[in-house]
């Protein structure tokens, strides 16, 4: 049996962090996150002709792999995350944004994810998948996937957690805090405020008029949670912002809640539609969609220090046409792979993440122009009842 040269690079490398008791295991996960590097598809009768090298006819081919899925052996911490310490180590000491989000799978399945932002995309620290219909989810359904993050994080890191509003949980603040986390949460519409003097109102009612920013410090919410509420109403949008934190609150409060917008969403978006096409999976199984996830974020994972390699070597222009960097390092990784499995060229070593992150890729100037136009207020106002 001739194996492909990604394989055996992958094999060769992932053996240096990954230690599983069964060595067959180590050689499926291989060969399949190279179908999938390959494939660029998370559908697994795709991967079929990357696997061409077992003799195998299509159904075997299939049946093999639906059992790797679910057979239990490959879990999150011993294959992933034991890659991911090694990107990360550079990190040490850093201050790391990370993000807690949600995304529905055909409506029967809820996707609970945290990720690094890092260089204009998230990278998946801890996930889950469970059945639930509904993108909502309670703090004991994804308080294991935050404590799944603790372990994989380097050390002496100043943390601070961005969250939308499904995840205005008291139980997430008091967790947050007794970690010595920092948080970002955007606040429900009908969230009870509490001022120092006794003074109750709904985040609703104290929405500023249009073009004006409201900063409050030093409220009250949920009960017990003590923190700061920045609220901004600009024209234009479909509804005011009211963000959460446990920092005091300033214009920049919604420069930090904004980055969320710019590293999960796209996060999601390569996983369905503009990278991996999980949806033509059609799995219908959370265990399944677990391993399934553990493969593609170790793919999406390799892709992205390959398109950072590729960026730092002064070869961006080889596969990037813009005048800057307008395609994200997923994007980078996976061209430079084909182009490397094309030409039988030998892969660079898997390498740590660099200790800062570089500038979001933008598709023209215009587009970065648009995107970075300063948003100015008619008045910033204090509240202090």
């Amino acid at each position: 049996m001739h194996n492909p040269l990604l394989y055996r690079e992958l094999h060769s490398q992932l053996s240096q962090w990954i230690h599983p008791k069964d060595k067959r295991h180590l050689q499926g996960f291989a060969e399949n996150v190279a179908a999938i590097l390959q494939s660029q598809s998370g559908c697994l009768s795709h991967w079929i002709p990357f696997l061409s090298h077992r003799d195998c006819q299509a159904r075997s081919h299939l049946e093999r792999l639906s059992y790797f899925l679910k057979n239990g052996k490959m879990n999150l911490e011993e294959f992933y995350q034991a890659l991911l310490r090694h990107c990360l180590q550079a990190l040490a000491g850093s201050d790391l944004k990370l993000t807690l989000d949600t995304s529905m799978l055909w409506d029967e399945y809820c996707l609970i994810s945290v990720c690094l932002i890092w260089g204009g995309r998230s990278l998946t620290l801890a996930q889950t998948v469970i059945e639930h219909k509904s993108a909502t989810v309670a703090f004991e359904q994804y308080r294991p996937v935050l404590e799944s993050v603790i372990a994989v994080l380097p050390p002496s890191v100043s943390v601070t957690l961005l969250a939308d509003r499904g995840f205005e949980h008291s139980e997430l603040c008091r967790w947050l805090n007794q970690k010595d986390w920092n948080w970002a949460i955007r606040a429900k519409c009908n969230l009870k405020v509490t001022f120092a003097n006794g003074l109750t109102q709904s985040v609703k009612e104290l929405f500023p008029p249009t073009g004006e920013a409201y900063l409050c410090q030093n409220v009250h919410v949920l009960d017990d949670i003590s923190c700061h509420l920045a609220l901004a109403n600009l024209p234009g949008i479909q509804e005011p912002w009211a963000v959460l934190t446990n920092q005091p609150c300033s214009l920049q409060t919604f420069l930090l809640y904004s980055e969320r917008f710019g590293g999960i969403e796209p996060h999601f978006k390569d996983y369905k539609s503009a990278g991996f096409d999980i949806i033509r999976s059609h799995l219908r199984s959370a265990s399944a969609l677990i391993s399934l996830f553990t493969l593609l974020d170790t793919a999406y994972l390799i892709s992205f220090i390959f398109g950072i390699l590729l960026m730092n070597s002064g070869r961006l222009s080889s596969l990037d046409w813009h005048s800057q960097r307008g395609l994200s390092f997923l994007q980078l990784g996976l061209r430079e792979i084909q182009r490397l499995c094309y030409l039988h060229l030998p892969f660079p070593s898997i390498q740590p993440l660099p200790a800062y992150s570089p500038p979001k890729a933008f598709a023209s100037i215009r587009k970065r122009d648009f995107l970075e136009t300063r948003i100015e207020f008619s008045r910033v106002s204090i509240l202090a009842p």
